[in-house]
């Protein structure tokens, strides 16, 4: 069991496999239904992407940046040269994959369209709370790639740029990192109430 559990490789290819093991169970029991698990597998996906880009955002809000002033000098490029470039990788990465399982699902589903003019196509309610929810998502995903990205390679010097530029860009990416965990907490609400409240 550790070869599993001290190799993170190992962890995911188990935890992938144990999903498996739940699949060939719901294959058993009733049969297996292309269009539903196409549906089911995408919306499994965006969960699985959602949660790993809001966990990042969430911990980069409540725990590295409240955090970065206790952390004494010398031990701060630790967080800057090996933890924060690998954590902004996964980080836009699974906004990028949030956002593309997304709008396959709502196309799957043939909501696509409707929620992206938030119901006023239709005016059916469900459709206007999961559009607020995809275009929350969609200006938090542009955020990531266009503005805290960028920011944050200048801020971590991962890119050329004049040392005195360093401190604007680290704050426009925190202000920006900031709106987005702003924004996550109506665009959950929107998602979830799509799903259990219309």
């Amino acid at each position: 069991m550790s070869a599993i559990l001290t190799n993170l490789r190992n962890t995911v290819i188990a935890g992938f496999v144990l999903a498996l093991g739940l699949f060939v169970y719901y294959y058993v029991a009733q049969g297996y239904n292309s269009d539903d698990f196409g549906s089911f597998t995408f919306r499994w996906l965006h969960v699985i992407s959602g949660v790993m880009w809001i966990g990042l955002l969430w911990y980069f809000n409540f725990v590295q940046i409240p955090n970065m002033s206790k952390i004494p000098d010398d031990q701060k490029p630790a967080i800057g040269k090996v933890i924060a470039p690998a954590a902004l990788f996964w980080f836009r990465w699974a906004a990028m994959a949030t956002i593309a399982t997304g709008l396959i699902l709502a196309f799957m589903n043939s909501y696509l369209l409707d929620a992206l003019t938030l119901g006023l196509l239709d005016g059916v309610a469900k459709h206007t709370a999961i559009g607020i929810g995809m275009w929350l998502g969609i200006v938090m995903w542009f955020n990531v790639w266009f503005v805290i990205w960028p920011n944050q390679q200048i801020a971590l010097g991962m890119v050329n740029a004049p040392a005195d530029a360093k401190p604007a860009a680290a704050r426009k990416a925190m202000l920006f990192s900031r709106t987005n965990t702003l924004l996550s907490i109506p665009m959950l609400f929107s998602m979830v109430s799509a799903q259990n409240l219309y």
